[in-house]
């Protein structure tokens, strides 16, 4: 039997204690506010993020992160990506030392332009093999709503990553296991990124044609930089490449989608911020992709044109005329 730690309850951590404890696991929920962690145990809902959903018995709720790892041996990290390194760094202390750590993040850090398994073992000093991270189509909601949905754990050591295969593996939710973690971290982190570029555009009430062109040509580019990264081009095929670029770019439960639609009608970025409650990973991650695509010569324009309008003022208009007025090339 697993006994886990979900380190913060928002969306996807909450609805991820649910899978845990549905596929037999002990779960502790930590909830960085204490009040919200008894308001779930007191009513088995987290009504702030995940309201409607019943919590199963095995899910256990503490504003307290040092009851939270104790005796935990599967500690799962889902904070924002930029917030990583600081809680991190508060929680390193109390990490069971043989624990597999599990990352639920999407994003490449500010700055550094590291991924979200590298802050881990920066930080933590845990070598690269106890470091897992969870990729794929995952809209919460709809997994806490017990729709069919697939995953992928990418972990170097496949035997930890067949551990918490078992461990997440319940009727609705189906994990896969690969070792490329470049690949599926990176795929995870960028497909925001594109998402948020949809999201423009369909604001500006551009349709289908629009939306595939973006996905397809956004694979393309996130795929260049994870084999310039090291990964194998065949992950960008799979759940972690195409699949979970597919659901964020299409569904309005998408945060980034939905971000980029508010900007294309119009509204500025500091605007979609001030009336949004949760984070749009893809507003910073873009920064970090570029930076990262830069140091290695590769050329990614959608993220580019994402980053001339959260960052640099360029409106909505003006980025799809600089997208299409690009110099022609074969594909």
């Amino acid at each position: 039997m697993t006994r886990a730690a979900v380190l913060s309850a928002g969306s996807w951590g909450t609805t991820f204690a649910k899978v845990l404890a549905d596929a037999g696991g002990d779960v502790t929920l930590y909830a960085r506010r204490p009040e919200l962690a008894a308001a779930i145990t007191a009513t088995r809902v987290n009504a702030d993020y995940l309201p409607g959903v019943r919590l199963p018995d095995r899910v256990r709720a503490t504003g307290n992160a040092a009851e939270a790892l104790d005796v935990a041996d599967v500690v799962v990290l889902s904070v924002p990506s930029q917030s990583l390194r600081e809680n991190l760094a508060m929680w390193a202390p109390l990490l069971p030392p043989e624990a597999t750590l599990l990352s639920l993040m999407k994003g490449v850090e500010l700055g550094t332009t590291r991924r979200m398994s590298e802050v881990i073992c920066d930080v933590t000093g845990a070598s690269a093999d106890r470091v897992a991270a969870l990729s794929g189509p995952n809209l919460a909601r709809e997994i806490a709503e017990e729709q069919p949905a697939a995953t992928v754990i990418a972990c170097a050591d496949i035997d930890r990553a067949e551990a918490l295969q078992v461990a997440c593996h319940t009727r609705y939710f189906r994990p896969y296991t690969n070792a490329d973690l470049v690949g599926c971290e990176l795929g995870g982190a960028v497909k925001n990124v594109i998402a948020l570029a949809v999201g423009i555009t369909e604001g500006m009430g551009f349709g289908d044609n629009t939306r595939a062109s973006l996905i397809t040509r956004g694979l393309a580019e996130t795929a260049r930089l994870g084999v310039a990264l090291g990964a194998e081009p065949s992950t960008f095929a799979g759940l972690a490449g195409l699949g979970d670029l597919v659901a964020t770019c299409s569904s309005p439960l998408s945060r980034n989608r939905t971000f980029g639609e508010r900007i294309g009608r119009g509204m500025s970025v500091a605007e979609v911020q001030r009336t949004t409650r949760q984070t749009a990973e893809g507003v910073k991650t873009c920064r970090s992709v570029l930076d990262l695509a830069r140091a290695h010569g590769v050329d990614m324009p959608i993220t580019e044109a994402v980053v001339r309008v959260c960052h640099e003022g360029e409106s909505a208009a003006q980025m799809v005329r600089e997208m299409m007025t690009r110099e022609a090339k074969p594909e």
